[in-house]
């Protein structure tokens, strides 16, 4: 089963706004979806460049968001533990929270923004990265939604 994942600060395939960038106020876009499964528990999410030099370079993990939300407002905080029991892990910026896009000169990157629908919440440790969020969501995932959106320098 397929979500949808939308945005109100870039549409699919497009350029993400500089405010969302590491060139701007490096803030967390607006996220919106629908087509929830109704056994849903939990969502996690997760914001990875694959395109980045060495290898995917995850801008932001997320975990435990409430079964019933539908949203995520701009500019999330950078704290580990938010409200609802939400959790964030640690990007590859070696932070919590959202980093933004800070691509090298050249041509655009392609950014992903992975939502995942699952049946349980996650237990991981508030500074988990992407690959350890990834392997505890196996077998879990009931469904995914899925925005791309661009940014070059």
């Amino acid at each position: 089963m397929n979500m949808e994942l939308t945005s109100t600060a870039f549409q699919e395939g497009q350029t993400i706004s500089t405010q969302y960038t590491a060139d701007g106020r490096n803030v967390s876009p607006p996220l919106q979806w629908s087509q929830v499964p109704d056994k849903t528990q939990s969502f996690a999410l997760i914001c990875e460049d694959p395109d980045a030099p060495r290898g995917t370079f995850t801008h932001w993990v997320l975990f435990n968001l409430p079964a019933d939300s539908r949203q995520l407002p701009e500019g999330m905080p950078h704290e580990a533990a938010l409200s609802g029991g939400a959790g964030q892990g640690t990007n590859d910026f070696r932070k919590v929270g959202y980093g933004g896009p800070s691509p090298p000169p050249g041509k655009p990157h392609h950014y992903f923004f992975k939502l995942f629908a699952l049946d349980q919440r996650m237990d991981p440790p508030a500074s988990t990265t992407r690959d350890k969020l990834l392997s505890a969501m196996k077998g879990h995932i009931l469904a995914e939604g899925q925005l791309m959106g661009k940014y070059g320098r």
